[in-house]
């Protein structure tokens, strides 16, 4: 299949079992499973506006194996946004992002004016927790990227999480709302409907 140039493409890295996949399943699907299946690499789509128009938000959900240099390698090539997810409940899940992170950087050069995302998964799991938000916010603030710690399992900051990355970037104008402003045309067009015109 051949790749289509309007597609927004979001890449999720982290450790196995921060909640990667709870995560793109929440937001795709607005399920959540409480059984951990270890994920290659799985890609959703989801319709959303582009530049005024409609694109696919393709998500690439990968693997929290190192045993894929490779995949990793060409993720990060082709992705526009990337997600990097540790676990609240895992401080060493943290630390595995810094080479990802590291690697983000040397593939695609000057990261400024990419949308990257650090995300604190599980905060609903507080007597659990290893990570504090201030610890996140201090490596966010380091690696000149945004923050937010969401829950899959309650549903807390999903979309919140996505929204707020598309706003990020900066090279076009992407949102989840397609329906957001509708044209002039399309005002009147759905005014008309159902309507007779007399010609």
């Amino acid at each position: 299949m051949p790749e289509q140039s309007n597609d927004y493409r979001v890449v999720v890295f982290g450790a196995g079992g921060v909640g990667k996949s709870s995560l793109v399943l929440r937001f795709v699907k607005g399920t959540f499973r409480e059984s951990y299946i270890p994920t290659i690499e799985d890609t959703y789509r989801q319709v959303i506006s582009c530049d005024k128009s409609i694109c696919t938000l393709q998500i690439t959900d990968t693997t929290g194996s190192h045993q894929f240099p490779a995949m990793q390698r060409l993720s990060i090539t082709k992705g526009h946004a990337f997600i990097l997810v540790y676990s609240i409940t895992s401080k060493q899940s943290l630390e595995e992002l810094k080479p990802i992170f590291e690697q983000i950087c040397l593939i695609k050069g000057d990261i400024e004016s990419i949308p990257i995302m650090l995300v604190g998964n599980k905060n609903d799991e507080m007597n659990a927790r290893e990570v504090e938000s201030s610890d996140g916010e201090a490596m966010a603030k380091r690696w000149k990227c945004a923050f937010m710690e969401t829950s899959a399992k309650t549903n807390h900051n999903i979309k919140e999480l996505f929204q707020e990355l598309l706003n990020l970037e900066k090279r076009r104008t992407v949102s989840l709302q397609i329906d957001g402003k509708k044209s002039k045309q399309q005002k009147r067009a759905e005014k008309l409907k159902g309507k007779c015109v007399v010609m």
